[in-house]
């Protein structure tokens, strides 16, 4: 067995990141910037009212002055001449400032009459410009890579950017197995249990920001499972759950040796997700879950999720972790490192009594994986813990 920090690099050597494509803007949210973006443009492009007023010369603020009202700039419709001493121009929030103008007297410190502006007696040194480029400016970089959040969208379509650089997403084929497995709808055999991993892994990747196909169930049979693989080698990754343990029916491990994988270990000392494989299957890469739901569960935020964001583009990195403190006391652990299912609640994490790797029950009321490392003494109640959030 090796380390789960060992596992996971070795994983992180299986792939590299995707090929770039260019999507439009519209299309990029939650995607992964590939390439520095550079704006086209400065925002504001132009000094810029803040707010609805007068624009007129600093120089000839004080109380009591008059000034005429020469035109209007509102926005998208500047004022084309230039203001002079005396003069000044009704302006409106976004409007751009006019040429001679360096200050705006906000209305209600004014009087008008007709043309004739008198301003009142407290106004403040304030000028309610926003200057040109003040946001940022033609030439500055957005840095790749990056997942683009809606934040990141708004900014880049102010920097009149159309189309964006991202990596593909990668495309996961996912193949349970096993005889006892029927899809969710279906009628179930006397011995047969609905098959629930891979919707689970599904739904996990795609979050992640995967494509996700699902292969249909490969039988435990020689044919079956040659089959499925076979299905699944226009992927970029390939993900098999259950079949990858020692037993006369788990065949995926020889099966794939058949059809050419290279093998780059198998088992992790970890619980729950001992029988965990991995390799390349023809240059595919394949990670091979362990079959029980949980076990693949927490596989998958331990393992797929991190591989599936480094061929994103992202950094190559384990799930982030956060320190919490505990609720309760907990045993000493044991020679693997475990990832126990917790509720969050109050601002302290409280595991789980039953840690059965067979209980999706268990784990949808679970907020956060509490990760006891190799031979963690026992801990008290109040400590701090470090914890993956699910």
């Amino acid at each position: 067995m090796i380390s789960v920090n060992d596992a996971l690099a070795q994983l992180f050597d299986l792939v590299s990141p995707n090929h770039v494509e260019t999507v439009p803007l519209r299309k990029a949210a939650s995607r992964v910037l590939a390439r520095d973006v550079v704006a086209a443009r400065s925002q504001p492009p132009f000094a810029v009212s803040s707010m609805d007023g007068y624009a007129l010369r600093q120089a000839e603020v004080e109380p009591d002055a008059m000034f005429k009202v020469i035109g209007e700039a509102a926005a998208g419709h500047r004022f084309e001449g230039t203001v002079k001493a005396g003069q000044a121009v009704r302006i409106f929030t976004g409007a751009p400032v006019p040429d001679g103008a360096d200050f705006v007297v906000i209305q209600e410190d004014t009087t008008r009459r007709g043309d004739l502006l008198m301003l009142g007696h407290d106004i403040d040194g304030k000028t309610n410009i926003r200057p040109a480029g003040g946001d940022f400016t033609q030439g500055d970089v957005m840095p790749a890579p990056r997942r683009l959040r809606p934040s990141d969208i708004a900014l880049l379509a102010s920097m009149n950017i159309a189309d964006v650089p991202v990596h593909a997403a990668p495309r996961v084929a996912i193949i349970a197995t096993g005889d006892e497995l029927v899809q969710p709808g279906e009628t179930p055999g006397p011995d047969q249990i609905i098959a629930s991993n891979t919707y689970g892994l599904a739904a996990l990747l795609e979050q992640a920001g995967a494509r996700c196909r699902m292969i249909p169930i490969a039988r435990d049979t020689v044919a079956s499972l040659t089959q499925a693989f076979t299905m699944a080698q226009d992927a970029d990754l390939i993900i098999t759950i259950g079949g990858a343990s020692v037993g006369d029916h788990d065949l995926v491990a020889p099966v794939a040796a058949e059809m050419g994988m290279e093998q780059s270990f198998y088992k992790v000392a970890m619980r729950p997700g001992k029988p965990l494989m991995a390799g390349k299957l023809r240059d595919v890469p394949m990670i091979g879950l362990p079959g029980n739901p949980v076990s693949a569960m927490v596989c998958g935020v331990v393992f797929v999720v991190p591989v599936v964001h480094k061929m994103l583009g992202l950094p190559a990195a384990a799930a982030p972790r956060v320190s919490l403190p505990l609720g309760v006391d907990l045993r000493p652990n044991g020679p693997r490192e475990h990832y126990m299912r917790a509720r969050y609640d109050g601002g302290i994490v409280h595991p789980e009594s039953n840690q059965d790797s067979s209980l999706l029950g268990v784990l949808s009321r679970a907020d956060v994986l509490v990760v006891r490392p190799p031979d963690d003494p026992a801990r008290m109640a109040g400590e701090m813990i470090d914890c993956i959030r699910l």
